[in-house]
Formats: structure tokens, C-alpha cells, sequence
């Protein structure tokens, strides 16, 4: 069997969300077609996904369909990036039958000229190729002091939370993935509609196992229209922040146990040492909350996380713990002034708020960087 042209035969599918981008998506289309003709491997399809426009850019699409081939258009309600991409991977998969399915935006920040680049990496054996801005080699020259800075950490936030720290750009829009990791995704968990599903989208992909790699680009400014993030979409990506940890809730409800039985040790310690070896009040609550400490990470050693694929010596993996709570800490105690001094909320309600919002915070972090699962 002549293995090139089997090759040929493969599809490779550019899915392509648009929304009132009439004055990019022509151009776009014409420099992936352009990186086509530079091969021989594979064949091209691109996949205009638009969420009814009120500008011309269904009416560009048809006309580009009528003269060119392998260029399709699906269209529906516009309820957000996600859900446009979830229409146009199922189409990809099951009407086009990619191998592999490219993430791109059609309004000129993603640079076509770095295909090959990705299908390089791709043929080496990665299942998920990223166009990174934070690696070696990638920027963002126009991006505002402010813009950087919000990008920074929802990705710092991603990576740790989700469990996915060697990825550096988590919310990249500019990606290659083979169908088969695709097909293996719930896509009803993916449930979030809007810009989080990228972040959401690539910690999925991890959990199955998928081999990650990135390459560097340059994100440039949009070459016309107007930029579709909307402050809901900031929103709902916060909100899904926390739900990215919460893969399994019987570790989450273990945990939840350690800590309980922390609290009952840290309370029985300080009060044995008060009362029967007359240590200081002072004094007392530090040995006690070290106490809880100690007993809590051996339990969620050998029992919450006891299952885990995981390398960390257990000094180091204690000593994380330890910075954990601290964090924990902080954080309780940062919440509690918010709502008593600022919002005026009872002082027992603020502090329960405080203990219960450091408390998922810890669960996050320690399941997802303490105690996480190298498989």
C-alpha cells in the first residue's frame, strides 16, 4: 500500500467561529487555502461556523463556497464561543471525518503561515499542538499593561487549579488536536458557553492523557471588527475556575472529612495542653494547629490521595501542604475582613464564609499540584 497517498486522503478540518467578522473572514480563508497548496499530505476543510451575523460575513462565506472547495458553513443562535465550537468539532467529526480538527480565530490574529509548524509536531507524535504567547518565542505586542496582566493569571489560575501547570498558554484560541481525543470528550460536561471553554477545553484533553506541546506565535491585534469578549464572559470565566479541580468528589468529600477531624484535633490538642500540662494560650494554639496539620497530611497521604500516580518525596509534598494552608490561611482571613468591616456581614457568618471559601481553595491546589496525579 503507497502509504503518501493514504496520507492524502486525510482530512484536516479549520474550524472557524465567526460573528460579524466581514471584514476578515475572506482573507483568512484564502491564507489557509494558500497554506494547502505548500504541501501534498494532507487535504484542507474550512468550517465557518457563524452564530447569524447582522454584518455580510454569511454572504462572503456562500460566495467563497460557490467558487472554491471544501469550504462549508454551518450556522445558529450566537450563545458564545464554546458553543460554536462544540457545533463545529461534532461537524468536523462526524460529517467530515477529520483526523485532525484546528482551532482558529478567523479576524487575522492567528498567523496561517504556522500550519506546518503544527502539523510538524502533530506527525512527531503530539496530540494537542498549542500556539503559545508564554513560551520562548511568542509575545503580545499590543496587548495593554492591564490586558497581560488579567491573561497572566486566568492562566496561572488555569494551570494550577486545573491540574495542567506545564502548559503555559491554557486559553490559547489557536490550536491542532486529532479527532480521536476529541471523540473522546463529554461534551456535556463542557457545558460553559463562552471563552472559558478554551481553558476548560485543554484540561479535559490533559485529564484523557492527550501529549501536549506548544509552539511560540506572535498574537497581534484583530485586523478589523470589534473584540466579541464581553464582561459576562470574564465572569463565567472566573466562575469556572474552581469547577476545573472538581474531577472527582470523593476525594473532594475525604478531604472534606480530613479536614473535620483537623479541627477536632486542633481544638482537643489545645485544649490538653492548657489544661493539663498548663502550656500559654499563647503558645498552645501553635502547637495545636501544627498538630492538625501533621495529622491532616498523612491522612490525605494515605487515603484522600492515596491512589495518585505521584513521584514528590513526601517531605516535599509535606512542605507544599504546609504552603498551601498558609495560603489557606490567608485567604480565610482576607475574606473575613471583605465581609464584616467592608460589607458589614455578622462576625461568626463572615469567619464560616472565610473558612469555607480557603477550604475549596486548598482542595484545589493540593489536589491538583500537592497530590497531583502524574498519570
Amino acid at each position: 500500500m503507497d502509504l503518501n497517498k493514504l496520507e492524502k486522503q486525510q482530512n484536516i478540518c479549520f474550524v472557524l467561529p465567526t460573528y460579524n467578522e466581514e471584514g476578515t473572514i475572506e482573507s483568512t480563508i484564502e491564507q489557509i487555502k494558500a497554506e494547502e497548496k505548500k504541501q501534498n499530505t494532507y487535504k484542507f476543510s474550512i468550517l465557518v461556523v457563524d452564530d447569524n451575523s447582522t454584518d455580510q460575513t454569511q454572504a462572503i462565506v456562500r460566495k467563497v463556497i460557490d467558487s472554491s472547495e471544501n469550504i462549508y458553513l454551518i450556522t445558529g443562535q450566537k450563545k458564545g464561543l464554546g458553543d460554536a465550537y462544540k457545533r463545529g468539532f461534532l461537524f468536523a467529526l462526524d460529517t467530515l471525518e477529520a483526523v485532525v480538527v484546528f482551532q482558529m480565530d478567523s479576524d487575522g490574529q492567528h498567523d496561517a503561515s504556522l500550519v506546518p509548524e503544527f502539523l510538524k509536531e502533530i506527525k512527531a507524535g503530539k496530540d494537542v499542538v498549542i500556539g503559545s504567547r508564554f513560551i520562548a518565542g511568542g509575545s503580545t505586542p499590543d496587548f495593554s499593561l492591564f490586558r497581560l496582566l488579567i491573561s497572566r493569571v486566568g492562566n496561572l489560575l488555569v494551570r494550577y487549579v486545573g491540574g495542567v501547570v506545564n502548559i503555559k498558554d491554557c486559553t490559547s484560541g489557536y490550536r491542532a488536536i486529532k479527532s480521536s481525543f476529541l471523540r473522546d470528550l463529554d461534551f456535556s460536561y463542557l457545558s460553559i458557553r463562552g471563552y472559558s471553554f478554551q481553558s476548560s477545553l485543554i484540561c479535559g484533553l490533559a485529564w484523557r492523557g492527550a501529549v501536549i506541546s506548544e509552539i511560540p506565535i506572535i498574537f497581534k491585534s484583530r485586523e478589523a471588527g470589534d473584540s466579541k469578549l464581553s464582561f459576562r464572559d470574564q465572569i463565567e470565566f472566573l466562575l469556572n475556575i474552581p469547577r476545573l479541580g472538581f474531577r472527582n468528589i470523593e476525594d473532594f468529600v475525604k478531604y472534606s472529612l480530613v479536614g473535620f477531624s483537623g479541627v477536632v484535633i486542633n481544638l482537643g490538642t489545645y485544649a490538653f495542653l492548657t489544661r493539663y500540662y498548663n502550656f500559654s494560650e499563647a503558645i498552645a494554639p501553635l502547637l495545636s494547629i501544627e498538630a492538625a496539620l501533621i495529622s491532616n497530611f498523612l491522612l490525605n497521604n494515605f487515603w484522600t490521595f492515596g491512589s495518585r500516580s505521584n513521584q514528590s518525596r513526601v517531605r516535599v509534598k509535606f512542605f507544599k501542604f504546609h504552603l498551601v494552608s498558609g495560603l489557606g490561611a490567608l485567604i480565610n482571613y482576607l475574606v473575613f475582613l471583605l465581609l464584616f468591616f467592608v460589607l458589614e456581614v455578622h462576625d461568626i457568618f463572615a469567619n464560616l464564609i472565610g473558612i469555607a471559601f480557603a477550604a475549596v481553595v486548598n482542595y484545589l491546589i493540593n489536589s491538583n499540584w500537592t497530590w497531583k496525579d502524574n498519570k
